[in-house]
């Protein structure tokens, strides 16, 4: 009766464990793509044997961050889902979801061409991509965005622009919460500077209640 009671805090020590790994892999993994399981696992405080035994190679390691990617950016993209609200509140509301996991977008971009490949990337990220250019359609329909692109390819150059800052939050040189880069993703969609700060101010108390 005692042998479970035993293994328990080993489960929960692995538990930590593959955690801790998992969240050293997304950061250093977004400062350095090379770096190897051996840094990682000296990252992480494990040594080399525990990082293999949660994951026996790198593809294995990319595949469990994909997962979680996976999980995160679905409860973002239903989080930021506002079907019944103008286009320019709903879009507020989607960068303002998205942002808080944008460092795992970023990262599953910077993989996509060398590790997990283009179509892995593209299937992970098709929810939130859809949602977006759903948003944006609907804006222009309504006469708010600008309407000289296709959605799916305005939707493509506001994503390289959110990644782009995202890039400088990771390096320090700007400070946000998402609520300034959800104003340059209206401006950028075709909204007024004053109309789109109102847009956002509101979207982000309505998030912080």
């Amino acid at each position: 009766m005692s042998k479970p009671v035993a293994r328990e805090p080993q489960r929960r020590n692995s538990r930590s464990n593959r955690a801790r790994i998992l969240a050293t892999a997304r950061r250093e993994l977004g400062r350095n793509p090379d770096i190897t399981l051996e840094e990682l696992a000296r990252a992480s405080g494990v040594v080399r044997r525990t990082l293999f035994g949660h994951f026996p190679g790198r593809a294995a390691l990319l595949e469990a961050l994909a997962e979680e990617a996976v999980e995160s950016l679905k409860g973002a993209v239903t989080a930021g889902a506002r079907p019944s609200e103008p286009a320019g509140t709903a879009l507020a509301h989607f960068v303002l979801s998205i942002w808080p996991v944008g460092d795992r977008y970023r990262l599953l971009l910077a993989l996509a061409r060398r590790d997990l490949g283009a179509e892995r990337v593209a299937e992970i990220l098709k929810p939130a991509r859809d949602e977006a250019a759903a948003i944006l359609e609907r804006g222009q329909r309504e006469g708010l965005f600008h309407t000289h692109l296709p959605p799916a390819v305005l939707s493509a150059g506001l994503e390289s622009m959110t990644i782009a800052l995202l890039e400088e939050v990771n390096a320090g040189r700007l400070e946000d919460d998402g609520t300034q880069a959800a104003v340059a993703t209206l401006i950028a969609a075709g909204v007024p500077e004053k109309k789109a700060c109102a847009v956002v101010d509101a979207a982000a108390s309505e998030v912080r209640q």
